[in-house]
């Protein structure tokens, strides 16, 4: 994915913009995922805040208590309902961009698979990325790390 990318929601009334290349890009099956993209898992791009402007509108946003136990609160389109952002408590200078909200979501390119013991049967796992099956371990934070280097900046472990 090219260094500035954009996206917006599906009525086009929120609009966004980022100036940075995605710190990690990951395919996520936890349930709370699921529920807020109503499939099998979402497709998230973690981004510094810093980078990502709102160019037109504001996301509603609810909070809700991940699988990991860690509050976020999930942005949407009040409008369309289209999710299109998350705000993890745990990481607060980083803004995660739901890839399906981008102008160009071919460009997505994940990195990781996450709480992939909460896939349904039905879900495509990918065969040769990086499997965390549940909360992360040591060994697997550091085989994260490894894929993305700058993340580990942002981590608060």
């Amino acid at each position: 994915m090219s260094g500035l990318f954009c996206g917006g929601c599906a009525c086009g009334a929120i609009r966004y913009e980022c100036s940075a290349e995605p710190l990690l890009s990951e395919i996520c099956y936890c349930r709370d995922c699921q529920r807020s993209s109503g499939n099998a898992s979402a497709a998230l791009l973690f981004v510094p805040m810093a980078n990502f402007t709102l160019t037109s509108g504001s996301p509603k946003f609810y909070r809700v208590t991940g699988t990991s136990g860690f509050p976020l609160d999930r942005g949407f389109c009040s409008r369309c309902g289209s999710p299109m952002v998350v705000k993890p408590h745990r990481l607060p200078d980083l803004i995660v961009i739901a890839a399906a909200s981008l102008d160009d979501p071919s460009a997505f390119r994940p990195q990781v698979e996450i709480w992939t013991r909460s896939a349904p049967p039905w879900a495509c796992l990918h065969p040769t990325l990086l499997k965390i099956p549940e909360q992360m371990t040591a060994e697997e934070r550091d085989a994260l790390f490894a894929l993305a280097p700058r993340l580990a900046s942002f981590s608060r472990s």
